[in-house]
């Protein structure tokens, strides 16, 4: 096997490795290209015509990834050249899609009536100013480790805020996780995750050795210690809490699996995902037992044509779409993926499968993959262990959330409300995933820039050079 010091593509020795900035433009213009591309043959399928405000849309979106990319190229020059293309692609391909669905306001029956394209558009731009604010003030990520618990307040104070408030300014579709006040609207949970998963990658860090100790042995499993089962226990109570008292299954799912993962990445000890899968298990059959809008979802998830005139007419439409789509789609703008209740947010997958077809949607799902993939490989090769944590942390939030909405919409898993990170309409979660992948950013960057060597120690007294001076 070629070792480092023989492989051709390696740096010579005294060099740095390369910036690859580059080859971040080159597929940043490609995503534009795919972008631009997607919403002319939306206008030209939909309406017949080009719309006059294509040229004013190319500029913006063209121009909010060339900023992002000098602060990254002045910021962050070593940082993985694929995690911005890819947030890029994800980005342009759900805008292309939105106004694909405003378009349908022009169709018979059609139950879209508002145009959010333009909204996600504003949204996205205050995500990449988010982005660039993160890379200028976060210089080094392992600063975050020193306000851990100021974050993990944070988090909790934002998780706890919608549930504390009056249902009529918190409650959208049975779930009380948002904030509206005077027409404007966010989610703070979609805040909270990025605070907590620092938290629990800076307190594994420092309880890893404790939590990897293992007290007895069964059936080849060694399990730990009674005592350290404290934060899984808090994690799965605050989970749980989250549940009965925001009926937010999706945030409740979402944030305990991450605190699991990153526990068995900790301490690699297969166990603490047992012990995590056996909560899960308990605290999901209790809650079906007590909660009915958590057993009015599982009933819709085990027979949703039983209730095709009711809660499940939303994923009932979302299985017909996609059969309708079948391997290749109708084509953008050939399908009617509006007839799924709120397919902007929730189920833009399905219209994504309905247009584009399987292919399509396997294809979006390759790109998440190479995003989640970038993120872990970065998990690998950063030299710190907070570093090392929290990347993983950050990129399996991706990932999971991905895997638990792609589940709901094609039925493999009960609906959670959980929006897909970059794609779906909406402001809270496009920001905050924005910050997330700045976060990202910079880790990758600490990983792959060269290492500073370090200064010569001075020499012993005792091995200090002498000289006899002769008068």
């Amino acid at each position: 096997m070629t070792g480092p010091s023989t492989d051709p593509r390696a740096p010579a020795a005294g060099t740095a490795p390369p910036k690859r900035r580059g080859t971040e433009l080159a597929l940043l213009g490609f995503a534009v290209l795919i972008t631009v591309v997607a919403q002319c043959v939306v206008d030209l399928t939909v309406t017949g015509s080009l719309s006059p405000e294509l040229a004013t849309f190319s500029t913006w979106i063209a121009a909010l990834w060339v900023v992002a990319h000098l602060v990254v190229r002045r910021f962050a020059p070593y940082a993985d050249p694929l995690l911005l293309p890819t947030v890029a692609l994800l980005v342009g391909l759900g805008l292309a899609v939105i106004h694909r669905l405003d378009l349908a306001a022009t169709q018979v029956d059609s139950p879209v009536t508002r145009e959010d394209a333009p909204v996600q558009l504003l949204w996205a731009t205050i995500g990449v100013a988010l982005f660039v604010a993160v890379l200028v003030v976060v210089r080094d990520h392992r600063s975050l480790s020193r306000f851990a618990y100021t974050l993990a307040l944070v988090g909790l104070v934002l998780l706890a805020v919608p549930a504390l408030l009056p249902a009529s300014i918190s409650e959208v579709n049975g779930a009380k996780i948002w904030i509206r006040v005077a027409g404007f609207s966010i989610q703070p949970g979609e805040f909270a995750k990025i605070c907590l998963i620092v938290f629990f990658a800076a307190y594994l860090v420092d309880k890893r050795e404790v939590l990897a100790l293992a007290s007895r042995r069964v059936i080849g499993i060694e399990l730990p210690r009674g005592r350290d089962l404290g934060p899984v226990l808090l994690a799965w109570v605050i989970s749980i809490l989250v549940l009965v008292f925001e009926r937010d299954l999706g945030s409740s799912l979402l944030l305990f699996g991450i605190f699991v993962v990153m526990l068995y990445v900790a301490t690699e000890r297969s166990s603490w995902l047992l012990i995590g899968l056996g909560l899960f298990a308990g605290g999901a059959l209790v809650a079906y037992q007590i909660f009915g809008h958590v057993q009015a979802r599982v009933d819709t998830w085990l027979d949703p044509f039983a209730y095709r005139d009711g809660a499940g007419y939303q994923l009932v439409q979302s299985l017909f779409g996609l059969g309708t789509g079948g391997l290749f789609g109708a084509g953008l703008g050939g399908g009617r993926p509006d007839q799924v209740p709120v397919a902007k947010s929730d189920f833009i997958a399905a219209a994504i499968g309905e247009e584009l077809g399987l292919f399509g949607l396997v294809a979006v799902i390759i790109v998440y993959l190479v995003l989640v993939e970038r993120g872990l490989r970065t998990s690998l090769i950063v030299r710190d262990s907070f570093g090392k944590l929290l990347a993983a942390g950050l990129a399996f939030s991706l990932a999971w959330q991905t895997f638990v909405v792609l589940g709901g919409v094609t039925g493999l898993l009960p609906l959670t409300g959980l929006t897909t990170p970059f794609l779906a309409y909406g402001g809270s979660s496009l920001v905050a995933n924005f910050g997330l992948v700045a976060l990202l950013v910079r880790i990758s960057d600490a990983a792959r820039r060269p290492a500073t060597p370090a200064a010569a120690p001075l020499p012993k007294l005792g091995d200090a050079p002498t000289e006899v001076v002769r008068p």
